[in-house]
């Protein structure tokens, strides 16, 4: 889509787990994604991206890592739920290429297992995830269907 011209716009199928993007209404790339697994569900419905971060990490979710080394000590935790054992510290999971949607929901660089398996947010391939980040301002619709 690099020269087609016209304004982005994305659609995110959650039953094809399928990630579309359009140009002047032209579908011009297609990515495989991971969207939210159940009891985490990625909404359906009609988004703008509200924000872009090229180094986002996650405030909820990541590891306890040892204080003075970084060594991890609590792998995969929710710092909602799991209690920080002591001379721990939280680091978030790396969210590379993030563009919000909605509250804490939106498409970044994951892994994809092959089906819906996030917390809510849409991930992609790192080079597909890039290649959206890079083609997406603050603004540009997103539509979520099933």
């Amino acid at each position: 889509g690099d020269h087609t011209s016209g304004a982005p716009s994305i659609r995110i199928s959650l039953g094809e787990q399928r990630a579309y993007f359009y140009k002047g209404g032209e579908l011009v790339g297609i990515s495989a994604i991971s969207s939210g697994r159940e009891g985490f569900d990625t909404h359906v419905g009609n988004f703008k991206i509200i924000q872009k971060n090229k180094d986002h990490k996650s405030n909820l979710y990541g590891d306890y890592v040892d204080a003075q080394s970084g060594a991890v000590v609590r792998k995969d935790i929710s710092n909602k739920k799991d209690r920080r054992p002591p001379g721990t510290v939280f680091d978030g999971a790396r969210m590379p290429y993030f563009m919000r949607i909605t509250g804490g929901i939106g498409m970044h660089e994951g892994f994809r297992p092959g089906y819906a398996a996030s917390h809510g947010c849409i991930r992609m391939p790192g080079f597909m995830a890039e290649r959206f980040f890079a083609s997406v301002s603050v603004g540009t619709p997103v539509t979520v269907v099933y």
